[in-house]
């Protein structure tokens, strides 16, 4: 479960209704039939115009993939698995991963070392594992628009269920009580909409390209390990060009466990 989407959803609902309670806005108002429908099933058939068919029946997944941790490993969980690999491939030869190959868990990583253990060269290993990644992001990127596009959708929707209440409490004039729960229960709609496009739909589209990003990062440095073992190169020199990925801090608990582990 990924706890950070889960709070921030909290904290974005409590934030609204606290708000309200401040302001002396009795949050029943929010009980608007007319205004849910407009905002929520019109930006729905907002983006079925907008995305094909293969497009819309990902976004069940991709609601996982906010709410859920991703099984990318971590970058420095790498790291080890690369020094450990290449220093079985020096000392026995290519051949002696294939029986590492069956104990990984990652396809992306076993089909870059099944590639590197059957003698394909490094660029066509390379341009493999690259075109894979980009059709990866291609689908990524795909994801976070339609989240993006309904961040777009609803404000509007919220402005125009906002107009149509208007006309239906201009339309009676005569009582001025009436008029005025009618003028307030036509802006619930532009409540619904920015709530909707600012707290959900875009912070869900930015959850989905920061995970695909770490993605993207994680199977370059996969990339990078194994064309550096087909290389032949030392298991210290992996070591230290695979910490390049990492953020200064994430390096510097990496080299201290690593002392500490030594003492």
């Amino acid at each position: 479960m990924d706890k950070t989407s889960i709070f921030g959803l909290i904290i974005g609902i409590i934030a609204v209704f606290v708000g309200m309670i401040l302001k002396g806005v009795n949050p029943v108002v929010l009980l608007n039939p007319a205004a849910l429908l407009i905002i929520f099933l019109g930006t729905i058939g907002a983006v079925v115009i907008a995305f094909p068919t293969r497009d819309i029946k990902n976004v069940p997944k991709l609601f996982k993939v906010i709410f859920k941790e991703t099984k990318v490993p971590k970058n420095e969980e790498i790291i080890p698995l690369f020094v450990e690999l290449a220093t079985l491939a020096r000392r026995e030869g290519l051949l002696a991963l294939e029986g590492k190959i069956d104990e990984l868990e990652d396809p992306f990583l076993k089909n870059g070392l099944t590639l590197a253990v059957d003698g394909q060269s490094q660029e066509f290993i390379r341009d493999v594992m690259m075109e894979e990644i980009s059709a990866m992001e291609d689908r990524h990127q795909t994801g976070a628009s339609i989240f993006v596009q309904a961040g777009t959708y609803a404000p509007t929707l919220g402005v125009l269920g906002a107009v149509i209440g208007l006309i239906a409490a201009l339309s009676n004039m005569g009582d001025t009580e009436a008029l005025g729960h009618a003028i307030s229960a036509a802006f619930v709609a532009t409540l619904f909409g920015i709530f909707s496009g600012y707290v959900l739909w875009h912070p869900f589209a930015n959850k989905l390209k920061r995970k695909s990003r770490h993605e993207v990062n994680v199977r370059s440095m996969m990339i990078e390990g194994v064309l550096s073992i087909v290389e032949g190169q030392a298991p210290a020199i992996i070591e230290r060009k695979l910490t390049s990925f990492l953020s200064i801090n994430e390096r510097e608990n990496y080299f201290a466990k690593g002392e500490k582990a030594n003492e």
